[in-house]
């Protein structure tokens, strides 16, 4: 029977993780991490009766940074990454455990994502491309939802029907297969918070393993969004850029910050008559571009 770390991070999640993490806590060849990136709601003690060990981290160093600490406490076979909004139940993880070992080559699993009101989230996403990225700045990929070239999310509901490789998931829910972690390196912590699942997955695939999708497991994601909210699109800013600077050449990596300029500013403008916040969000983001390149 393979085991399986669970690893979870929390930073103010005092209004869920209890629900994330009790349906797996003392579940036989399940072992549950609970990592307190220094959350100055105190999550942790909504579950310090469960089955689960919880590890300070000291400081709030990030998402990838939580991720790493979580999974080298453990040794299972596979580590499932969960977000502390997300609950999958003990049937699911059975069914990402067994969609994993039925296809030896695959390094990574990701479920079906619903919403908390049991709407699709489209978890499923192709690799960021510079037509995706000025599509999103012009707003192509409104206008042509189906369209894989303005868009990184695979927006038909019939792809979600079937499993399949895919370019990467969401990380709100993944199974890894621990020596493809171990493979590459486990999360690049310089994501601080955003990205990280799209990285992760490009390298798994250039290490040779396949991003798998696994309809038959089915996750809810409490506050699933594909956007981040007004005050951290800075943050999901400085991602894009690493992103870029680590997998692009040095021109592509220069247009891509040319094309998430354009994006801050078009989103600013269409935001700030009635957005005022969201358009603050956008131009806060403009801001950090020449900083982070």
């Amino acid at each position: 029977m393979s085991t399986v770390d669970v690893v979870v991070v929390s930073y103010g999640s005092r209004a869920t993780l209890r629900a994330c993490v009790e349906p797996l806590a003392g579940r036989e060849g399940v072992s549950v991490f609970v990592v307190d990136n220094a959350s100055p709601d105190a999550a942790h003690e909504t579950v310090a009766d469960l089955d689960v060990t919880v590890i300070a981290a000291g400081r709030n160093g990030g998402f990838s940074f939580g991720c790493n600490l979580g999974a080298a406490a453990g040794s299972g076979d596979h580590v499932l990454f969960l977000n502390p909004d997300a609950v999958l139940s003990p049937a699911d993880l059975d069914a990402m455990v067994d969609a994993l070992e039925r296809r030896p080559g695959v390094g990574v699993v990701g479920p079906r994502i619903l919403g908390g009101d049991g709407a699709l989230l489209f978890s499923r996403r192709r690799l960021p491309r510079l037509r995706s990225t000025f599509a999103h700045a012009l707003f192509l990929h409104r206008l042509l939802p189906r369209a894989g070239w303005a868009n990184e999310m695979v927006t038909d509901p019939a792809a979600y029907e079937q499993g399949g490789e895919t370019g990467w998931l969401s990380g709100a829910c993944l199974l890894v297969r621990r020596p493809a972690l171990d493979a590459i390196g486990g999360f690049d912590e310089g994501f601080f918070l955003y990205c990280e699942d799209t990285d992760l997955c490009l390298r798994l695939r250039r290490a040779g393993y396949g991003v798998h999708f696994e309809p038959g497991a089915v996750a809810r994601h409490q506050e699933g969004s594909s956007a981040p909210r007004s005050e951290l699109v800075a943050i999901h800013t400085r991602s894009r850029l690493r992103y870029a600077r680590l997998h692009y050449r040095r021109p592509a990596a220069a247009l891509e910050a040319a094309g998430i300029a354009l994006g801050a500013l078009t989103h600013a403008a269409v935001a700030a008559p009635r957005r005022r916040a969201e358009a603050r969000g956008w131009l806060a983001a403009l801001r950090v571009i020449p900083s982070a390149r």
